[in-house]
């Protein structure tokens, strides 16, 4: 039996969203390495990295939505990968809360002078910026 002709525009969607979909899942292991082996360094780059390639990702998984052009199999992936995404971050932010309370254990005067979380729940910093030196 034949298989039907595949439209050559929904083939090209479908690589496109596989090859950014690759991309991003690739950038979030990077970052889970860089992260175990706490690098710093590594970890910035990865991050850098991995907020491109989702920003790449979204656009192509948009412009194929609007087409209708999403497989259902890429779309499950995109969950998945959304769901690591979000794990990574809360991690991050669970090990920054972790800091930040050492932090005012070896320095209380800086957690008497903030009177605001260090971070909102979107892992954005709420810090003030500080152009001085802390003296312990």
């Amino acid at each position: 039996m034949p298989k039907p002709p595949v439209d050559p525009t929904v083939q090209h969607d479908a690589d496109q969203l596989e090859a950014s979909l690759g991309q991003v899942e690739a950038h979030l292991g990077a970052l889970g390495d860089a992260l175990k082996q706490q690098d710093a360094a590594a970890t910035e780059a990865a991050a850098s990295n991995l907020h491109r390639a989702l920003g790449t990702a979204m656009e192509c998984f948009a412009r194929a939505a609007r087409r209708g052009a999403v497989p259902p199999a890429l779309r499950r992936r995109l969950a998945v990968t959304g769901g690591q995404v979000a794990a990574q971050r809360e991690a991050v932010a669970r090990a920054t809360s972790a800091l930040d309370r050492a932090i005012d254990i070896l320095i209380p005067d800086m957690a008497a002078a903030r009177q605001v979380p260090m971070y909102s729940a979107q892992g954005l910093s709420l810090r003030a910026s500080s152009g001085g030196l802390a003296q312990a």
